[in-house]
Protein backbone atom coordinates (compact mmCIF):
# COMPACT_ATOMS: atom_id res chain seq x y z
CA UNK A 1 0.00 0.00 0.00
CA UNK A 2 1.30 3.41 0.67
CA UNK A 3 4.46 1.92 2.39
CA UNK A 4 4.92 -0.22 -0.40
CA UNK A 5 5.14 2.40 -3.56
CA UNK A 6 7.06 4.81 -1.13
CA UNK A 7 10.03 2.71 -1.14
CA UNK A 8 9.42 1.47 -4.77
CA UNK A 9 9.50 5.30 -5.23
CA UNK A 10 12.44 5.83 -3.78
CA UNK A 11 14.70 2.47 -5.06
CA UNK A 12 13.82 1.82 -8.02
CA UNK A 13 16.72 -0.06 -8.54
CA UNK A 14 15.60 -2.68 -6.53
CA UNK A 15 11.60 -2.44 -7.28
CA UNK A 16 10.33 -6.23 -7.00
CA UNK A 17 8.69 -7.37 -10.24
CA UNK A 18 5.08 -6.29 -10.31
CA UNK A 19 3.60 -9.97 -9.59
CA UNK A 20 5.26 -8.93 -5.80
CA UNK A 21 3.79 -5.58 -5.79
CA UNK A 22 0.61 -6.99 -6.59
CA UNK A 23 0.94 -9.72 -3.65
CA UNK A 24 2.03 -7.21 -1.06
CA UNK A 25 -1.09 -5.46 -2.23
CA UNK A 26 -3.41 -7.90 -1.32
CA UNK A 27 -1.61 -9.85 1.73
CA UNK A 28 -0.73 -6.61 4.00
CA UNK A 29 -1.54 -7.31 7.67
CA UNK A 30 -4.93 -5.76 8.88
CA UNK A 31 -2.44 -4.20 11.73
CA UNK A 32 -0.63 -2.13 8.61
CA UNK A 33 -4.20 -0.58 7.26
CA UNK A 34 -4.82 0.42 10.67
CA UNK A 35 -2.11 2.23 10.63
CA UNK A 36 -2.31 3.82 7.39
CA UNK A 37 -5.63 4.64 8.38
CA UNK A 38 -4.61 6.28 11.63
CA UNK A 39 -2.47 8.86 9.48
CA UNK A 40 -5.78 9.57 7.89
CA UNK A 41 -7.20 13.64 7.36
CA UNK A 42 -8.63 15.53 9.62
CA UNK A 43 -12.54 15.24 9.75
CA UNK A 44 -14.28 16.12 6.11
CA UNK A 45 -16.27 19.48 6.84
CA UNK A 46 -20.12 19.31 5.95
CA UNK A 47 -19.69 21.80 3.17
CA UNK A 48 -17.29 19.34 1.14
CA UNK A 49 -19.93 16.38 2.06
CA UNK A 50 -22.81 17.82 0.31
CA UNK A 51 -20.92 19.15 -2.60
CA UNK A 52 -19.78 15.59 -2.99
CA UNK A 53 -23.22 14.36 -2.56
CA UNK A 54 -24.83 17.27 -5.10
CA UNK A 55 -21.83 16.22 -7.79
CA UNK A 56 -22.88 12.53 -7.79
CA UNK A 57 -26.61 13.05 -7.78
CA UNK A 58 -26.88 15.52 -10.65
CA UNK A 59 -24.43 13.87 -12.51
CA UNK A 60 -25.52 10.06 -12.03
CA UNK A 61 -29.08 11.73 -12.99
CA UNK A 62 -27.59 11.65 -16.45
CA UNK A 63 -28.26 7.97 -16.86
CA UNK A 64 -32.07 8.30 -16.17
CA UNK A 65 -33.37 11.13 -17.50
CA UNK A 66 -34.42 9.43 -20.43
CA UNK A 67 -36.20 6.26 -18.82
CA UNK A 68 -39.93 8.12 -18.75
CA UNK A 69 -39.11 9.79 -21.84
CA UNK A 70 -38.56 6.67 -23.58
CA UNK A 71 -41.90 6.44 -24.59
CA UNK A 72 -41.29 9.87 -26.54
CA UNK A 73 -37.82 9.04 -27.34
CA UNK A 74 -39.33 6.13 -29.12
CA UNK A 75 -41.87 7.94 -30.86
CA UNK A 76 -39.07 9.96 -32.43
CA UNK A 77 -37.17 7.38 -33.66
CA UNK A 78 -40.13 4.88 -34.89
CA UNK A 79 -38.83 1.98 -31.86
CA UNK A 80 -40.24 -0.58 -30.60
CA UNK A 81 -40.90 -0.71 -27.07
CA UNK A 82 -37.92 -3.37 -26.75
CA UNK A 83 -35.89 -0.86 -28.66
CA UNK A 84 -36.39 1.53 -26.75
CA UNK A 85 -35.31 -0.52 -23.67
CA UNK A 86 -32.18 -1.43 -25.17
CA UNK A 87 -31.29 2.28 -25.71
CA UNK A 88 -31.83 2.70 -21.65
CA UNK A 89 -28.79 -0.42 -21.71
CA UNK A 90 -27.09 1.79 -23.99
CA UNK A 91 -25.92 4.10 -21.71
CA UNK A 92 -25.54 1.89 -18.45
CA UNK A 93 -22.95 -0.54 -20.90
CA UNK A 94 -20.97 3.01 -21.32
CA UNK A 95 -21.28 3.33 -17.19
CA UNK A 96 -19.40 0.05 -16.81
CA UNK A 97 -16.86 0.91 -19.68
CA UNK A 98 -16.39 4.36 -18.33
CA UNK A 99 -15.62 2.93 -15.05
CA UNK A 100 -13.31 0.31 -16.53
CA UNK A 101 -11.52 3.22 -18.07
CA UNK A 102 -11.44 6.22 -15.97
CA UNK A 103 -12.24 4.96 -12.26
CA UNK A 104 -8.72 2.85 -11.85
CA UNK A 105 -7.48 6.88 -12.47
CA UNK A 106 -8.68 8.01 -8.59
CA UNK A 107 -5.93 5.71 -7.54
CA UNK A 108 -2.88 7.49 -9.83
CA UNK A 109 -4.24 11.26 -10.15
CA UNK A 110 -5.25 14.52 -8.67
CA UNK A 111 -8.95 13.97 -7.83
CA UNK A 112 -10.81 17.19 -8.82
CA UNK A 113 -8.94 17.75 -11.96
CA UNK A 114 -10.10 14.64 -13.01
CA UNK A 115 -13.11 15.32 -11.80
CA UNK A 116 -13.54 18.21 -13.65
CA UNK A 117 -12.05 17.11 -16.72
CA UNK A 118 -14.94 14.12 -16.70
CA UNK A 119 -17.61 16.84 -16.37
CA UNK A 120 -17.01 19.11 -19.05
CA UNK A 121 -16.96 15.65 -21.13
CA UNK A 122 -20.34 14.62 -19.58
CA UNK A 123 -21.89 18.48 -21.35
CA UNK A 124 -20.64 17.31 -24.39
CA UNK A 125 -22.04 14.45 -24.71
CA UNK A 126 -25.85 15.42 -23.69
CA UNK A 127 -25.46 18.18 -26.04
CA UNK A 128 -25.19 15.49 -28.95
CA UNK A 129 -27.88 13.52 -27.42
CA UNK A 130 -30.04 16.72 -27.45
CA UNK A 131 -28.80 16.87 -31.24
CA UNK A 132 -29.48 13.20 -32.24
CA UNK A 133 -31.23 13.14 -35.26
CA UNK A 134 -31.12 9.44 -35.67
CA UNK A 135 -31.92 6.61 -32.92
CA UNK A 136 -27.98 5.16 -33.86
CA UNK A 137 -26.57 8.89 -32.91
CA UNK A 138 -28.85 8.85 -30.00
CA UNK A 139 -27.52 5.70 -28.85
CA UNK A 140 -23.78 6.48 -29.68
CA UNK A 141 -24.27 9.72 -27.64
CA UNK A 142 -26.43 7.84 -25.37
CA UNK A 143 -23.40 5.77 -24.75
CA UNK A 144 -21.54 8.51 -24.41
CA UNK A 145 -23.41 9.96 -21.33
CA UNK A 146 -23.32 6.75 -19.89
CA UNK A 147 -19.72 6.91 -19.96
CA UNK A 148 -19.13 9.81 -18.74
CA UNK A 149 -21.42 9.63 -15.56
CA UNK A 150 -18.66 7.16 -14.42
CA UNK A 151 -17.35 10.44 -12.52
CA UNK A 152 -19.36 9.25 -9.63
CA UNK A 153 -17.62 6.35 -9.06
CA UNK A 154 -14.29 8.82 -9.16
CA UNK A 155 -16.01 11.26 -6.57
CA UNK A 156 -17.12 8.32 -4.08
CA UNK A 157 -13.89 6.64 -2.90
CA UNK A 158 -12.04 10.06 -2.57
CA UNK A 159 -14.98 10.89 -0.42
CA UNK A 160 -14.09 7.73 1.78
CA UNK A 161 -10.74 8.61 1.50
CA UNK A 162 -11.14 11.72 2.55
CA UNK A 163 -13.55 11.23 5.67
CA UNK A 164 -11.88 9.50 9.48
CA UNK A 165 -12.68 6.34 10.18
CA UNK A 166 -14.73 7.81 12.42
CA UNK A 167 -17.02 9.15 10.13
CA UNK A 168 -16.65 7.04 7.11
CA UNK A 169 -20.05 5.54 7.23
CA UNK A 170 -21.57 8.55 7.36
CA UNK A 171 -19.81 10.12 4.58
CA UNK A 172 -20.06 7.25 2.16
CA UNK A 173 -23.87 6.87 3.09
CA UNK A 174 -24.41 10.73 2.61
CA UNK A 175 -22.34 10.46 -0.83
CA UNK A 176 -24.44 7.66 -1.95
CA UNK A 177 -27.73 9.35 -0.91
CA UNK A 178 -27.19 12.18 -3.15
CA UNK A 179 -26.52 9.46 -5.96
CA UNK A 180 -29.64 7.79 -5.13
CA UNK A 181 -31.66 10.58 -5.12
CA UNK A 182 -29.92 11.94 -8.28
CA UNK A 183 -31.07 8.37 -9.76
CA UNK A 184 -34.55 8.99 -8.30
CA UNK A 185 -35.44 12.58 -9.04
CA UNK A 186 -33.81 12.47 -12.56
CA UNK A 187 -37.15 10.83 -13.55
CA UNK A 188 -39.31 13.37 -11.80
CA UNK A 189 -36.98 16.39 -13.44
CA UNK A 190 -37.10 14.91 -16.66
CA UNK A 191 -40.94 13.54 -16.99
CA UNK A 192 -41.76 17.30 -15.74
CA UNK A 193 -39.56 19.13 -18.28
CA UNK A 194 -40.01 17.03 -20.88
CA UNK A 195 -44.35 16.80 -20.76
CA UNK A 196 -43.39 20.96 -21.35
CA UNK A 197 -40.51 21.92 -23.56
CA UNK A 198 -39.84 18.19 -25.09
CA UNK A 199 -37.13 15.51 -24.11
CA UNK A 200 -34.39 17.46 -26.24
CA UNK A 201 -34.37 20.31 -23.88
CA UNK A 202 -33.88 18.15 -20.27
CA UNK A 203 -30.36 17.41 -22.04
CA UNK A 204 -29.44 20.74 -23.19
CA UNK A 205 -30.17 21.95 -19.34
CA UNK A 206 -28.26 18.71 -18.49
CA UNK A 207 -25.31 20.01 -19.87
CA UNK A 208 -25.68 23.23 -18.41
CA UNK A 209 -26.02 21.75 -14.59
CA UNK A 210 -22.43 19.48 -15.87
CA UNK A 211 -20.83 22.85 -16.51
CA UNK A 212 -20.95 24.80 -13.43
CA UNK A 213 -20.48 21.70 -11.50
CA UNK A 214 -17.28 21.53 -13.33
CA UNK A 215 -16.23 24.86 -12.15
CA UNK A 216 -17.09 24.25 -8.71
CA UNK A 217 -15.75 21.50 -8.04
CA UNK A 218 -12.16 22.69 -9.74
CA UNK A 219 -12.11 25.54 -7.07
CA UNK A 220 -14.24 24.05 -3.89
CA UNK A 221 -13.41 20.45 -3.17
CA UNK A 222 -9.81 19.76 -1.44
CA UNK A 223 -6.06 19.53 -3.04
CA UNK A 224 -5.50 15.64 -3.26
CA UNK A 225 -2.94 13.61 -5.06
CA UNK A 226 -2.90 10.15 -4.36
CA UNK A 227 0.76 7.97 -3.73
CA UNK A 228 0.48 5.32 -6.35
CA UNK A 229 2.60 5.28 -8.54
CA UNK A 230 1.45 2.83 -11.24
CA UNK A 231 0.76 3.04 -15.27
CA UNK A 232 -2.78 2.49 -16.15
CA UNK A 233 -1.59 -1.28 -17.45
CA UNK A 234 0.04 -1.72 -13.57
CA UNK A 235 -3.68 -0.43 -12.10
CA UNK A 236 -5.37 -2.80 -13.89
CA UNK A 237 -3.12 -5.61 -13.41
CA UNK A 238 -2.93 -5.34 -9.86
CA UNK A 239 -7.05 -4.53 -9.96
CA UNK A 240 -7.33 -8.55 -11.13
CA UNK A 241 -4.87 -9.23 -8.06
CA UNK A 242 -7.46 -7.71 -6.00
CA UNK A 243 -10.44 -9.55 -7.71
CA UNK A 244 -8.61 -12.42 -7.21
CA UNK A 245 -7.55 -12.04 -3.33
CA UNK A 246 -11.00 -11.09 -1.83
CA UNK A 247 -14.09 -13.14 -1.56
CA UNK A 248 -15.64 -10.15 -0.02
CA UNK A 249 -15.29 -7.87 -3.32
CA UNK A 250 -16.55 -10.84 -5.09
CA UNK A 251 -19.32 -11.11 -3.31
CA UNK A 252 -20.38 -8.03 -2.90
CA UNK A 253 -20.07 -6.97 -6.84
CA UNK A 254 -22.01 -10.09 -7.66
CA UNK A 255 -24.83 -9.10 -5.35
CA UNK A 256 -24.75 -5.24 -6.76
CA UNK A 257 -25.42 -6.28 -10.14
CA UNK A 258 -28.12 -8.73 -9.41
CA UNK A 259 -29.77 -5.91 -7.19
CA UNK A 260 -28.91 -3.05 -9.56
CA UNK A 261 -30.81 -5.60 -12.55
CA UNK A 262 -34.06 -6.06 -11.05
CA UNK A 263 -34.00 -2.38 -10.20
CA UNK A 264 -33.41 -0.91 -13.59
CA UNK A 265 -35.76 -3.55 -15.15
CA UNK A 266 -38.32 -2.24 -13.01
CA UNK A 267 -38.07 1.63 -14.28
CA UNK A 268 -37.34 0.68 -17.90
CA UNK A 269 -40.35 -0.63 -18.12
CA UNK A 270 -42.64 1.48 -15.27
CA UNK A 271 -43.87 4.14 -17.87
CA UNK A 272 -45.35 1.54 -20.35
CA UNK A 273 -46.92 -0.59 -17.55
CA UNK A 274 -48.55 3.47 -16.17
CA UNK A 275 -49.88 3.92 -19.72
CA UNK A 276 -51.38 0.97 -20.37
CA UNK A 277 -52.61 0.19 -17.03
CA UNK A 278 -54.00 3.83 -15.46
CA UNK A 279 -53.41 5.75 -19.02
CA UNK A 280 -50.92 8.05 -17.86
CA UNK A 281 -47.32 9.07 -19.15
CA UNK A 282 -44.06 10.41 -19.17
CA UNK A 283 -45.09 12.67 -16.12
CA UNK A 284 -46.59 9.93 -13.60
CA UNK A 285 -43.52 7.84 -14.28
CA UNK A 286 -41.52 11.09 -12.71
CA UNK A 287 -43.41 11.17 -10.01
CA UNK A 288 -42.86 7.57 -8.87
CA UNK A 289 -39.32 9.22 -8.03
CA UNK A 290 -40.74 11.53 -5.59
CA UNK A 291 -41.81 8.16 -3.79
CA UNK A 292 -38.31 6.39 -4.05
CA UNK A 293 -36.80 9.48 -2.92
CA UNK A 294 -37.48 7.99 0.55
CA UNK A 295 -35.03 5.39 0.58
CA UNK A 296 -32.31 7.90 -0.42
CA UNK A 297 -33.30 9.78 2.38
CA UNK A 298 -32.26 6.96 4.70
CA UNK A 299 -28.85 6.51 3.28
CA UNK A 300 -26.59 8.41 6.15
CA UNK A 301 -28.73 6.40 8.34
CA UNK A 302 -27.81 2.89 6.47
CA UNK A 303 -24.09 4.13 6.37
CA UNK A 304 -24.38 4.20 10.02
CA UNK A 305 -26.20 0.78 10.65
CA UNK A 306 -23.67 -1.06 8.32
CA UNK A 307 -20.87 0.12 10.64
CA UNK A 308 -22.50 -0.80 14.14
CA UNK A 309 -23.99 -4.08 13.00
CA UNK A 310 -22.23 -5.37 10.08
CA UNK A 311 -22.57 -4.55 6.86
CA UNK A 312 -23.40 -8.31 5.68
CA UNK A 313 -26.18 -8.21 7.73
CA UNK A 314 -27.41 -5.27 6.10
CA UNK A 315 -26.93 -6.35 2.48
CA UNK A 316 -29.42 -9.40 3.32
CA UNK A 317 -31.86 -7.20 5.24
CA UNK A 318 -31.82 -5.42 1.84
CA UNK A 319 -31.73 -8.33 -0.59
CA UNK A 320 -35.04 -9.53 1.28
CA UNK A 321 -36.99 -5.82 1.36
CA UNK A 322 -36.43 -5.84 -2.14
CA UNK A 323 -38.15 -9.01 -2.98
CA UNK A 324 -40.77 -8.24 -1.11
CA UNK A 325 -41.44 -4.96 -3.00
CA UNK A 326 -41.49 -6.55 -6.17
CA UNK A 327 -44.08 -9.46 -4.88
CA UNK A 328 -46.27 -6.18 -3.35
CA UNK A 329 -46.08 -4.43 -6.86
CA UNK A 330 -46.73 -7.88 -9.01
CA UNK A 331 -49.77 -8.88 -7.12
CA UNK A 332 -51.03 -5.26 -7.39
CA UNK A 333 -49.93 -3.89 -9.90
CA UNK A 334 -53.23 -2.88 -11.05
CA UNK A 335 -53.31 -0.65 -7.68
CA UNK A 336 -51.31 2.76 -7.34
CA UNK A 337 -51.27 2.63 -3.75
CA UNK A 338 -49.65 -1.12 -3.94
CA UNK A 339 -47.33 0.45 -6.65
CA UNK A 340 -46.25 3.46 -4.48
CA UNK A 341 -45.47 0.92 -1.47
CA UNK A 342 -43.54 -1.36 -3.46
CA UNK A 343 -41.84 1.24 -4.79
CA UNK A 344 -40.43 2.66 -1.51
CA UNK A 345 -39.73 -0.61 0.00
CA UNK A 346 -37.49 -1.48 -3.52
CA UNK A 347 -35.74 1.92 -3.24
CA UNK A 348 -35.11 1.40 0.28
CA UNK A 349 -33.83 -2.16 0.09
CA UNK A 350 -31.61 -1.34 -2.68
CA UNK A 351 -30.22 1.89 -1.02
CA UNK A 352 -29.46 -0.43 2.01
CA UNK A 353 -27.65 -2.94 0.40
CA UNK A 354 -25.62 -0.47 -1.90
CA UNK A 355 -24.26 1.56 0.86
CA UNK A 356 -23.89 -1.80 3.05
CA UNK A 357 -21.80 -3.61 0.34
CA UNK A 358 -19.76 -0.32 -0.38
CA UNK A 359 -19.01 0.04 3.53
CA UNK A 360 -17.49 -3.61 3.05
CA UNK A 361 -15.37 -3.07 0.37
CA UNK A 362 -13.73 0.46 1.10
CA UNK A 363 -12.49 -1.82 4.34
CA UNK A 364 -10.47 -3.84 2.01
CA UNK A 365 -7.33 -1.81 1.43
CA UNK A 366 -7.37 2.31 2.21
CA UNK A 367 -4.83 3.15 -0.67
CA UNK A 368 -7.03 0.88 -3.53
CA UNK A 369 -10.30 2.50 -2.80
CA UNK A 370 -10.98 3.51 -6.77
CA UNK A 371 -9.84 0.33 -7.84
CA UNK A 372 -11.69 -1.71 -5.51
CA UNK A 373 -14.77 0.95 -6.31
CA UNK A 374 -14.17 0.28 -10.22
CA UNK A 375 -14.79 -3.74 -9.88
CA UNK A 376 -18.04 -3.03 -7.94
CA UNK A 377 -19.45 -0.34 -9.90
CA UNK A 378 -18.21 -2.56 -13.54
CA UNK A 379 -20.42 -5.30 -11.80
CA UNK A 380 -23.30 -2.83 -10.50
CA UNK A 381 -24.29 -1.18 -13.88
CA UNK A 382 -23.37 -4.24 -16.17
CA UNK A 383 -26.02 -6.20 -14.00
CA UNK A 384 -28.16 -2.84 -14.50
CA UNK A 385 -27.62 -2.66 -18.51
CA UNK A 386 -28.87 -6.70 -18.42
CA UNK A 387 -31.42 -5.73 -16.50
CA UNK A 388 -32.66 -2.99 -18.70
CA UNK A 389 -32.58 -5.19 -21.55
CA UNK A 390 -34.40 -8.15 -20.21
CA UNK A 391 -37.11 -6.17 -18.62
CA UNK A 392 -37.93 -4.51 -22.10
CA UNK A 393 -37.93 -8.17 -22.65
CA UNK A 394 -40.12 -9.62 -20.53
CA UNK A 395 -42.61 -6.49 -20.71
CA UNK A 396 -42.96 -7.60 -24.32
CA UNK A 397 -43.53 -11.33 -23.46
CA UNK A 398 -45.44 -11.33 -20.13
CA UNK A 399 -46.39 -7.62 -19.35
CA UNK A 400 -46.35 -6.51 -15.90
CA UNK A 401 -45.99 -9.79 -14.16
CA UNK A 402 -43.03 -10.61 -16.32
CA UNK A 403 -40.99 -7.57 -15.28
CA UNK A 404 -41.91 -8.58 -11.56
CA UNK A 405 -41.25 -12.03 -12.12
CA UNK A 406 -37.83 -11.26 -13.82
CA UNK A 407 -37.43 -9.45 -10.38
CA UNK A 408 -38.12 -11.46 -8.24
CA UNK A 409 -36.14 -14.49 -9.75
CA UNK A 410 -33.15 -12.54 -10.00
CA UNK A 411 -33.10 -11.31 -5.98
CA UNK A 412 -33.90 -14.82 -4.89
CA UNK A 413 -30.63 -15.91 -6.56
CA UNK A 414 -29.26 -12.60 -4.89
CA UNK A 415 -29.90 -14.29 -1.26
CA UNK A 416 -28.89 -17.77 -2.24
CA UNK A 417 -25.71 -16.10 -3.55
CA UNK A 418 -25.16 -14.63 -0.28
CA UNK A 419 -26.23 -17.16 1.74
CA UNK A 420 -23.52 -19.62 0.01
CA UNK A 421 -20.92 -17.18 0.33
CA UNK A 422 -21.48 -17.01 4.52
CA UNK A 423 -21.33 -20.31 4.22
CA UNK A 424 -17.80 -20.91 2.58
CA UNK A 425 -16.18 -18.12 4.46
CA UNK A 426 -17.67 -18.73 7.73
CA UNK A 427 -14.71 -18.87 9.33
CA UNK A 428 -13.70 -15.14 7.90
CA UNK A 429 -14.15 -11.94 9.33
CA UNK A 430 -17.77 -11.10 9.06
CA UNK A 431 -17.88 -8.36 6.63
Amino acid sequence: MAFTYKVAALAPTIQPPMDEQILSTETESPTLAAAQESVAPPALSSASVWLMAITVGVTVANNYYAQPLLADIAASFHLTVTRAGALAMFGQVGTALGMFLFVPLGDKFERRALISTLLIAAAASLILVALARTAWWMAAAYFCVGATAATVHVVVPFAAHLASPSQRGRVVGTVLGGLLFGILLARTFSGALGAVLGWRAVFIIAAAFMIILAATVRTRLPFDRPEVKLSWLELMRSTWGLVRAHATLREAALLGALSFAAFSAFWTTLVFHLGLAFGQGSTAAGLFGLAGAVGAAGAPLFGTLATRHGPRVTVAIGLCVTLLSFLIMGLGGGILVALIVGVIGMDLGVQLSHVSNQTRIYQIDPQARSRLNMVYMVSYFTGGAIGSYLGAVAWHALGWWGVCGFAAAVLSIAILVQALFGRTNSSAAPV
